[in-house]
């Protein structure tokens, strides 16, 4: 097996759009919502403007994992004085072919985006299943991170 990364095109779009609403409906989500055309249409606007980009694992031709950051700003802050801020997402590696290393390198090249994009932080919602991967890397846990639902 040879396991190569490259960066998603609009013409992974579909596929990485299945795979994504796979990732969530592992993680739990039972809401009967058709994501995909809202998801396009995201996909579209934030590769075109810079502020999504993703790595993608190909097993030859096949899609195999994948991960995303979202570039965001706020006001700067002490912590993050350029205010920019990675919200990682996406990542998911097809069952097949977890525990080989394959999203801790996805995991690496999304941060490296993050990092020359300017931003003074990743953040992330961790599924249970990730959170080994994450604080592996180094992400600490935030007591403080809360939210609300509209």
């Amino acid at each position: 097996m040879n396991i190569t990364y490259r960066k998603l095109t609009e013409n992974d779009l579909e596929t990485f759009i299945s795979m994504r609403v796979a990732q969530l409906r592992e993680e739990g989500a039972t809401e009967e919502l058709d994501l995909k055309p809202t998801l396009m249409d995201y996909y579209h606007r934030h590769m075109a403007d810079g502020t999504f980009v993703s790595w993608l694992a190909m097993d030859g031709e096949m899609i195999i994992g994948t991960s995303g950051m979202s570039f965001v700003e706020k006001p700067p802050y002490f912590s993050c004085p350029s205010g920019k801020i990675g919200l990682l997402s996406s990542m998911y590696t097809d069952p097949d072919y977890r525990r080989q290393g394959i999203a801790k390198k996805l995991l690496g090249l999304v941060v490296e985006e993050a990092r020359a994009y300017g931003c003074g932080s990743v953040q992330i919602t961790a599924s249970d299943m990730g959170v080994l991967l994450y604080t592996d890397f180094g992400f600490v846990k935030n007591g403080n991170f809360m939210q609300y639902k509209l």
